[in-house]
């Protein structure tokens, strides 16, 4: 499901939906859930999309490339017109029930509903054995989260045998909170034990048989959280697939910033450097980076990056990045660049009074996401703390959930404050 606004992610998400937003120095978003299918032997992959998908278009295109023996394939199905209807996509229900068509075309028992903005690694495999060996209709992935954070979540109450007996989408009241917590057998089935109590959220990541998919959207609900799932409890054999790994749902500009930060510890929460389920994305045949006598402490630095004579703390570089002398930057996020300016092209931007790509000398930046083909000319002085959410620098920065960014392709002047 690649699809939503992700207005959430605003302004990141101005001129690309949310699974093309730039992750890790050098993957997209989508790269996740597509990676995990690979690596779990499920090669017929459909991609959902509707909003700003020209960016996300081109990178799967370029990307994905399955050998003609496998049957394997990634295929893009955007909202189009049809007979029956001319508007877009309404939710996550009807983007499935619009292009249930598409699907008949290749033989199947089994259909799995994954999100394309989510960090995770999991063996699809596994919940399927399980779905099959349940006898379940339907089968949700739920993470457990202690009852002191479960807020904003749709939260199961689950069987001992996990069987799905109720479903509540974001509760607030604490009784009905506390009404949903998992049983004393079902705890002793968690390997992390916490002392507190613990309730199943759903991931947003479901398998179905093919049949009760067809009767779960038999009908005008568009959502499958709110509607479908709810509405099937007590006509579908409903179960949950406890997952315990890590596992972020990239929603907000926030937790995109610390879920990226958290990439440069030294042993970061998702592991990228896993060689049984990598983690795969386009091949762009760029040159090794340069680092020219910096100061690095803790670093994600991505292909065809140059950074000179700079102090770097806690930073994650995305593809072509370039930073030039005497900067300082601790706890940002450089996206890097789409192309690199020839030597014509930097003469006619600085007779133009215009900066290079990347951040000019004697920068001192912090707590920040310098989105592609950003121009920072030198000297400029860019921090979030302290400043509330809003719009700075005549509209050129914006800074929300407490994140400074610099939208891309923007150009802020030399001397720049904020």
């Amino acid at each position: 499901m690649g699809g939503g606004r992700g207005t959430r992610l605003q302004p990141l998400t101005t001129e690309r939906c949310k699974p093309a937003v730039p992750l890790a120095g050098k993957y997209r978003l989508v790269d996740i859930p597509i990676s995990n299918c690979i690596n779990s032997d499920i090669n017929r992959i459909f991609i959902l999309t509707q909003f700003q998908t020209a960016s996300l278009h081109r990178h799967v295109q370029s990307t994905y490339h399955f050998d003609p023996f496998g049957g394997g394939f990634v295929d893009i199905l955007s909202a189009e017109q049809t007979e029956k209807g001319s508007d877009w996509y309404q939710g996550t229900a009807d983007a499935v029930r619009r292009n249930l068509i598409h699907f008949r075309s290749f033989p199947h028992d089994l259909v799995l509903i994954l999100s394309g903005d989510q960090l995770y690694r999991m063996d699809y495999r596994k919940i399927i054995d399980q779905h099959l060996a349940s006898g379940a209709d339907v089968t949700i992935a739920a993470i457990p989260f202690p009852v002191s954070k479960v807020a904003g979540l749709g939260l199961m109450q689950v069987n001992d045998d996990l069987s799905i007996g109720r479903f509540v989408e974001k509760p607030k009241d604490p009784a009905i909170i506390d009404s949903l917590t998992l049983s004393p057998a079902v705890e002793a089935r968690l390997t992390a034990k916490t002392g507190e109590k613990h309730c199943l959220a759903s991931m947003g990541i479901y398998i179905f048989n093919r049949r009760a998919l067809a009767d779960a959207l038999d009908n005008t609900m568009t959502d499958f959280g709110k509607e479908i799932i709810p509405g099937l409890l007590g006509k579908k054999k409903l179960f949950a697939h406890i997952f315990e790994g890590y596992w972020e749902d990239i929603g907000t500009v926030r937790a995109f910033f610390e879920a990226n930060l958290a990439l440069a510890q030294p042993l970061p929460p998702f592991n990228f450097f896993d060689p049984a389920a990598p983690i795969y994305t386009q091949d762009r045949y760029l040159p090794a980076s340069k680092l020219n006598r910096c100061q690095i402490d803790h670093a994600v630095i991505g292909d065809g990056c140059i950074i000179a004579d700079s102090t770097i703390r806690r930073c994650v570089f995305g593809i072509r990045s370039f930073v030039e002398e005497g900067c300082i930057l601790e706890d940002v996020i450089v996206m890097g660049s789409d192309y690199y300016e020839t030597t014509e092209q930097q003469d006619e931007n600085l007779a133009q009074g215009r900066p290079h790509l990347g951040v000019g000398k004697g920068c001192r930046i912090s707590g920040a996401i310098i989105d592609k083909n950003a121009r920072i000319g030198a000297g400029c002085m860019l921090q979030a703390a302290g400043k509330e959410d809003g719009s700075y620098a005549g509209g050129a920065v914006i800074i929300r959930d407490g994140v400074l960014v610099v939208p891309k392709g923007v150009t802020l002047p030399a001397g720049t404050v904020v």
